[in-house]
């Protein structure tokens, strides 16, 4: 019988291993729970991109429902993402965009090649305002509602299938 255990339980411990790894395999890594969901957007007051005399605060978007999309020149699933961006402003969609430890004339020539899906862009050059959002990569996109609540946090690219299954049931709902 103890030979027999001996075989057993490396064999048991292994399928419990492979069990969470094949369990951990079904979820999306897109989808970490954001600790800010449900919770009012942190505060903050940025420049604008080339007009550094004007700021923006969420707050000046009390009473409409926008997106917050962290981005960055200097990233390249930015400009993968960039034209599912242009073609939701195109669709009346209000984007803030958050320009990421960037520089400035790149970020501005960037917009210039590109288009510029924004409603207005603000600059975090120090990343101060991206660490309380809890970002730690470009691009992210919070969703925040009339309130002031985040009640989506899309970490990643936005995607045709994310604006589709996810992004545009949340706005037609709020």
């Amino acid at each position: 019988m103890k030979p027999v255990l001996k075989y057993l339980l490396p064999l048991a411990i292994f399928l419990v291993l492979v069990g969470f790894f094949a369990a951990s395999l079904k979820h999306d890594p897109r989808e970490v729970p954001s600790p800010l969901i449900d919770k009012p957007a942190p505060a903050f007051r940025l420049p604008v991109l080339n007009a550094p005399d004007k700021t923006f605060a969420p707050e000046d978007m009390r009473g409409r429902v926008w997106l917050l999309n962290v981005w960055a020149s200097w990233c390249g699933a930015c400009r993968d993402e960039h034209p599912v961006l242009m073609e939701m402003a195109r669709s009346g969609i209000v984007m803030v965009g958050l320009d990421y430890k960037d520089d400035e004339a790149q970020a501005s020539a960037f917009l210039s090649r590109s288009g510029n899906p924004y409603t207005i862009v603000v600059v975090d050059a120090d990343g101060r305002v991206g660490m309380d959002y809890g970002v730690y990569g470009v691009p992210e996109t919070y969703v925040i509602d009339r309130a002031g609540i985040i009640r989506y946090k899309q970490i990643g690219p936005i995607t045709q299938k994310a604006l589709r299954e996810k992004i545009l049931p949340l706005l037609q709902r709020l």
